[in-house]
């Protein structure tokens, strides 16, 4: 797991969880702190499943991406992206289609460091440190506008991130910026944590008393995000039953409602 003495002059706040390196946890990296690591385990406490839950958004990221390469799509924009880890849009993309081109945001230092060193020696992959608010800055960034063409579709991707944006950020302001600079043709792809149980709703409130983010929302609160795009089937819905590669057994579990995600497309 990383040193503290590794980051001491990186800019990378170690006295409190980051959002990044706390997926890092529970995707079982070794790329997070202690602080970190003790934020999981309070989250655990009210969702046990809290590590599938990291797996089935993870599950969901390829299958999406895949889906996207299959419509024809080769430019991605990963709002969000956390910290590289195994089956990274870049490697799905460019599996399916090697010209594929990837530009990773995050505003966590340590994405940055670990992404670059990633990607040295992917020309067609870019990471930019960047808080993804601030939407006319990363539209801007020479890194963007050297690998994203603007006159083809897109692949906007904000996945497992919208809901660490506190309604007064506007998020549905700041999708609507991404999707307005993208032409149509362009894919909106989404998932978030969903006030779907009372558990949801006790783990709201651990991420927002540890973390400071965390911001559940009802279904009909992220399909709303979509509003004014061509929803794909099956819509916005808890992750395992997103165009799953099997058929999904059972009643859903605690865990597999915690998070909603969907696609759509820019007409």
């Amino acid at each position: 797991m990383t040193d503290k003495r590794d980051e001491r002059n990186s800019g990378i706040d170690t006295t409190r969880p980051s959002i990044a390196r706390a997926y890092d946890v529970v995707l079982n990296g070794k790329d997070n702190f202690e602080v970190d690591r003790a934020f999981v385990a309070e989250i655990v406490k009210v969702v046990p499943e809290i590590y599938d839950v990291a797996t089935y958004n993870r599950e969901i990221l390829g299958r999406g991406v895949r889906f996207l390469t299959g419509q024809g799509v080769t430019q991605f924009v990963d709002l969000g992206s956390g910290l590289p880890t195994v089956e990274n849009t870049h490697q799905v993309a460019q599996g399916a289609d090697p010209e594929s081109r990837v530009v990773y945001v995050d505003n966590d230092p340590m994405v940055l460091a670990h992404g670059r060193a990633l990607l040295a020696e992917n020309e067609r992959t870019e990471v930019v440190t960047s808080d993804l608010r601030d939407t006319a800055a990363i539209l801007a960034d020479p890194a963007v506008k050297r690998l994203i063409d603007f006159d083809r579709p897109v692949g906007v991707m904000l996945v497992g991130v919208l809901h660490h944006l506190h309604d007064d950020d506007d998020p549905r302001g700041i999708v609507e910026a991404y999707m307005a600079a993208v032409p149509s043709g362009s894919y909106l792809f989404i998932t978030h944590f969903c006030a779907s149980t009372q558990e949801s709703r006790e783990a709201e409130q651990k991420y927002l008393a540890l973390l400071g983010t965390g911001r559940f929302r009802t279904p009909e609160e992220i399909t709303g995000f979509f509003d004014g795009f061509e929803l794909l089937e099956p819509g916005v819905v808890p992750l395992p039953l997103w165009r799953p590669d099997a058929p999904v057994q059972g009643e859903l579990t605690v865990g597999q409602r915690l998070m909603y995600g969907g696609i759509a497309r820019k007409r």
